[in-house]
């Protein structure tokens, strides 16, 4: 069993600028309403700690994997064994001297019918999440 949400927007700015937005832990609640606070390195086989405004009594720590610079990243956290395992996974595509922006979300693993009980619906703050990435990229575009 897998649950998942996603969120795509058209971004008016190219995959270097949101991936630099995508990129800068420090920077996030500067336009990213989604979340209470994050802090961590947002590289390659870093590290970020994360409190969203969906569930602002929790933290999560998630590993920073798959890097693709600029093109994709994944954030993960997981049970040993795979038995629930949490993935974000972010797309930047270019297009019409643009970028399409994509992000999904997706839970899986033997718990996972279970533990999907207790996420909320993800669509708003997923929305929140891609509209501050693209009025940030494009307010910073030149």
């Amino acid at each position: 069993m897998s649950r998942s949400f996603h969120v795509e927007r058209q971004i008016a700015a190219p995959p270097q600028k949101v991936w630099e937005l995508l990129t800068d832990a420090r920077g996030y609640t500067a336009w990213n309403r989604s979340l209470v606070r994050i802090e961590g390195d947002i590289r390659e086989g870093g590290s970020v700690t994360l409190v969203s405004v969906v569930n602002p009594k929790r933290e999560f720590t998630l590993k920073v994997s798959g890097v693709d610079a600029p093109r994709a990243m994944t954030w993960s956290d997981g049970m040993p064994l795979g038995l629930f395992t949490g993935e974000r996974t972010f797309r930047l595509t270019p297009k019409d001297g643009g970028t399409v922006f994509a992000m999904t979300e997706t839970y899986r693993g033997a718990l996972a019918g279970l533990f999907t009980k207790a996420i909320p619906d993800m669509t708003d703050s997923f929305g929140l999440f891609a509209d501050g990435l693209k009025a940030a990229a494009e307010g910073a575009s030149d």
